[in-house]
């Protein structure tokens, strides 16, 4: 776990300093700086974006990561590296052409609820080709296990330039127009940067030669699309069809309540980074020792990291609503069920990075392709009928569906579990703090009132967590930082 450990570490820090920008930029610049017609437009989007993405890629970023460590020759690695490198073409191409033929068509389609977004129509185009060439370009790097710029560029960089394109804003230096096109051209920019870096790592070579699994991976490809859309569909068809239902700030709201549950995930993002690679590794080279001690310690690192988060967030929230604008504070159901969820894909370890790079892909998303039917279907039943708050009902009842299946397949192919007793002892402290400080408030301040809550629950967790030896790994920097 040393190559984990070293590099989740400095990821994590990174993605933290990300989402302390994102956060700044959630809760305070948008919800300040511009209307929140056009903050949810942006929401809207960016989220259309990112549910196009896996297809506009078309599953390089898994596919380069999965085979990677399959050929020994260069003539061989260079032309599979050739292909992955030229692939999304085929998707992005036509999907270009049609939105050029068929603009006024696919503009009247998003904008049935809210005419504001026809013009924005190729905004998302661009968008989501630009994601899915950064990832493309990421996943390079991480075949050569180098996360950490890329990880920065993910988390940090884009957040940044908005940051930088609101005060323009504000300022009076450019239009909101102005402002979204900056955003697009933001997402354009970190492309480019992740492909120097990448290229700068292993400079590509372009050979045209027959490549022996070609089959394989071209079918690899294919259904990994259908795997990474449903990821991307559980987490953000939430927003686009709270476009499609009901008034678009109300989107903005809801991107509010998610981003903050959405600090759970961060360890989750930090570690898979390094964990996809060498799970794929582990697989390629049979090495089930490995995989399963890799499985159960990531699982229960990220459950005692993301646990705590989770209880900052749940037993702050309150007092975090007082200090952002009042039409922004009726999120907290929604930052409840959306963390729980949240919390949920952390105690799966490395599930994902098992399950994509093994034999048994083609069954998790059949799996998924039914549950990707749910989740647009339970968002129709509860959008209407509970606008935000049936919306995160929704995410929350399909990740926890979604998770539960993928446990079970994994035990039953591959006989592993991610439990071990110190998940049960966790879930029991971490049930126990969110109940015990969620109620307990100091009469300050809120933002006082955070902060000394926040320094308290971090102490008792620390040496809850070490006393208990839950887990080594953590154990040891605990010793070592605080020299217990």
């Amino acid at each position: 776990m040393g190559i984990v450990i070293n590099q989740s570490f400095k990821n994590t820090i990174t993605t933290y300093l990300g989402f302390g920008i994102g956060a700044v930029n959630t809760l305070f610049l948008y919800t300040n700086f511009i209307s929140d017609t056009y903050y949810g437009l942006v929401a809207f989007v960016l989220s259309t974006a990112n549910i196009m993405m896996p297809l506009m890629a078309f599953g390089v970023h898994n596919t380069l990561i999965k085979f990677y460590s399959t050929f020994k020759t260069k003539n061989s690695l260079n032309s599979f590296l050739t292909l992955m490198l030229f692939l999304p073409l085929l998707i992005s191409i036509p999907l270009g052409l049609i939105g050029y033929f068929c603009y006024d068509i696919i503009g009247d389609l998003l904008s049935q609820e809210n005419t504001i977004v026809k013009d924005y129509v190729w905004h998302i185009f661009l968008a989501a080709c630009s994601m899915a060439y950064f990832e493309v370009f990421f996943a390079w790097a991480k075949t050569q296990m180098q996360t950490v710029f890329g990880n920065f560029l993910k988390e940090v960089f884009h957040r940044l330039g908005i940051m930088a394109l609101l005060f323009a804003v504000f300022f009076e230096f450019i239009t909101v127009n102005q402002f979204i096109n900056g955003v697009i051209w933001v997402y354009v920019l970190r492309m480019v940067l992740m492909m120097l870096s990448a290229f700068s790592i292993r400079l590509p070579v372009f050979t045209l030669r027959r490549i022996d699994n070609l089959n394989s991976i071209l079918k690899y490809s294919f259904l990994i699309i259908i795997a990474g859309s449903i990821a991307t569909v559980i987490l953000d068809v939430d927003k686009f069809m709270l476009g499609q239902y009901i008034a678009i700030e109300e989107v903005a709201y809801y991107s509010v309540a998610v981003y903050i549950a959405t600090v759970i995930s961060v360890p989750q993002r930090a570690m898979h980074q390094i964990m996809l690679p060498m799970t794929a590794q582990f697989l390629n080279d049979k090495n089930k020792a490995a995989l399963e001690d890799l499985y159960k310690r990531s699982s229960l690192n990220l459950y005692v990291i993301s646990g705590f988060i989770f209880i900052l967030i749940i037993v702050n929230i309150n007092q975090l609503y007082t200090i952002i604008p009042e039409e922004f504070r009726n999120g907290v159901f929604v930052v409840f069920l959306i963390s729980s969820a949240k919390l949920t894909d952390n105690i799966l370890g490395n599930n994902n990075a098992i399950l994509f790079n093994s034999d048994y892909y083609r069954m998790v998303l059949l799996f998924g392709v039914v549950l990707t039917i749910l989740t647009v279907v339970l968002n129709m039943i509860f959008i209407p009928m509970y606008g935000i708050n049936g919306s995160a009902l929704a995410t929350f009842l399909a990740v926890i569906i979604y998770n539960s299946i993928k446990i079970v397949f994994v035990k039953k192919k591959l006989h592993m579990l991610p439990f071990t007793d110190s998940t049960f002892k966790l879930s029991v402290l971490i049930t126990l703090s969110t109940l015990v400080f969620y109620f307990w408030d100091f009469g300050f301040h809120a933002i006082l009132n955070i902060i000394l809550k926040s320094v308290i629950v971090t102490i008792i967790y620390v040496i809850a967590i070490y006393r208990m030896k839950v887990s080594d790994d953590l154990s040891q920097l605990i010793k070592k930082y605080l020299k217990l």
